[in-house]
């Protein structure tokens, strides 16, 4: 990497750290300035990465010494500073959800086209090494015909949690609660790992957070179009909370991942994988938010760079981060109606 690019983020909450601390360990990148609509978050957040705090969206923007911006406001306004970054000639990555309904993905992702910017959509488990593991042994026929392929993501937040921003557990700002803040990572591999998903029936409630707008708990049946189905627990109200849990079944075998640590690696014919951990594997966020390293984050903002300097798709762009916001709305759209929901797989814009 010869050129050494610089990064704005929008945002200036625990995500946005956790980019910061990626953005510093990568070697040819450099934060260079923050905007929040907090100007005493903005103040701290650069005093602690040692960047410019900018008091406006637009003068960040106008920095020429920045490259990409990494929009890491709450998931209903990533739409109005993507549009404005893009348009100021900025490669754009934007935290999960790209946003909360898949017309609003859609202005984001026909914006980046007509500027010719790239856009990406920061869905780090992709970068596991587990999870690349995992998709290559599905790639390559060691399940054979995939039958089964469900997500478990059973977290606790406290009450104080949802209390720490008025956008959290709300439709607007948060599009969502347990599902489309905290479950729409295992959303994205399961579609990632089985392929498009058809139909959707989901059932969702208020276990514990009565306070918040949206759901704490959803449970979602998946038929998947290759006629395999899952199935997706989630919720932000059991305690302790427990790791995550992916499940990949097929005919010729079986993978059960739990965050980063395999407790199940089986197949009928040979296929080269990791060591079977036995341990107990990390919680990751299951019970803190603030527990999510940023090494996965690194990987994923390097590649983004990599995709700048060659002219090719980051490996989670715009459409792939929609799907994900797709299978999402249909389940919250079933769990309102009673009724199963058809997804309609828009992918050609």
């Amino acid at each position: 990497m010869e050129k050494r690019y610089g990064f704005g983020i929008v945002g200036a909450g625990i995500i946005a750290h956790i980019h910061a601390q990626a953005i510093r360990a990568i070697p040819g990148a450099e934060l260079k300035g923050v905007y929040s609509t907090g100007a005493a978050k903005s103040a701290a957040f650069a005093e602690t990465h040692g960047c410019k705090a900018h008091p406006a969206l637009e003068s960040l923007l106008a920095d020429p010494g920045i490259d990409i911006i990494c929009i890491c406001t709450p998931s209903g306004s990533h739409l109005e500073p993507a549009l404005a970054a893009i348009g100021a000639g900025k490669h754009c990555l934007v935290e999960k959800p790209l946003e909360i309904t898949p017309d609003r993905c859609d202005l984001i992702i026909a914006a980046a086209r007509s500027a010719r910017v790239q856009l990406g959509v920061v869905f780090p488990s992709r970068f596991y090494e587990e999870s690349k593991r995992l998709k290559q042994a599905i790639d390559d026929g060691g399940f054979g015909t995939l039958c089964l392929g469900s997500a478990y993501v059973k977290w606790s937040r406290t009450h104080e949690y949802y209390q720490s921003g008025k956008w959290r557990g709300t439709w607007q700002f948060d599009g969502g609660g347990a599902l489309m803040n905290q479950g729409i990572h295992s959303v994205d591999l399961l579609q990632w790992y089985m392929g498009p998903v058809q139909k959707v029936q989901a059932f969702a409630t208020r276990t514990l957070h009565k306070e918040i707008e949206a759901e704490d708990t959803l449970v979602a049946i998946i038929h998947f179009a290759n006629g395999a189905l899952g199935a997706l627990e989630c919720s932000t109200a059991v305690f302790p909370g427990s790791p995550r849990r992916i499940e990949i079944l097929g005919t010729g075998g079986t993978a059960v991942l739990e965050e980063t640590a395999f407790v199940k690696w089986q197949f009928r014919e040979p296929v080269p994988g990791p060591a079977v951990d036995d341990g107990v594997a990390t919680l990751g966020g299951a019970a803190n938010p603030a527990d999510i390293g940023y090494w996965a984050h690194q990987r994923q903002i390097a590649d983004f760079i990599d995709a700048v300097e060659k002219n090719r798709l980051p490996l989670v762009d715009g459409t792939e981060g929609r799907k994900a916001v797709e299978i999402v709305t249909a389940m919250y759209e079933s769990a309102r109606t009673g009724n199963p929901v058809e997804l309609h797989g828009k992918t050609n814009l």
